[in-house]
Parts: structure tokens; sequence; C-alpha cells
């Protein structure tokens, strides 16, 4: 099954999180299927990037968000 989750990236103590679409079988810091945006919780507000039109089709498809994705949709919205 997919998943749509965050995916860690950047230095200690400055992440910057990479919003994929992976299997839900593997680690995230495997190969991923799709990168479909960023966030960055550091910047005030903070920076968030999410291509809904790819989340929609990977939902229709039967990915999977997780519980963080989920609520950083929710309050994009």
């Amino acid at each position: 099954m997919l998943k749509i989750r965050l995916r860690r990236r950047g230095a200690t103590h400055a992440p910057f999180y990479r919003i994929v679409v992976s299997d839900s079988q593997k680690t995230p810091a495997a190969s991923t299927v799709e990168q479909i945006g960023h966030y960055d919780p550091k910047k005030k507000p903070a920076d968030v990037k999410i291509d809904r039109a790819r989340v929609d089709y990977w939902v229709s498809k039967g990915a999977q968000l997780s519980p963080t994705v989920k609520s950083i949709l929710k309050k994009q919205k």
C-alpha cells in the first residue's frame, strides 16, 4: 500500500520535510514514488507547498494519508 507522508531532510536542529508518496512497507528514507510538496516548520508562519491535484490523484488510487500530513492539509484549507 502507498502512503503520503513526510520525509525529513535538513541539518540538525533545522528540519525540512518533503511530502512524498512511498511504499508503506519501506522506511521513510527509502526511495519514493513521487514528491508532491514540502513543509518547513521553522519559518513563521510555516512554509507549506502541496500539489493538491496530485494528493487527490494518489488518494483516488488508494494511497493513505499519514496523520501528520492529514493535519497539515486540514490547516491549509
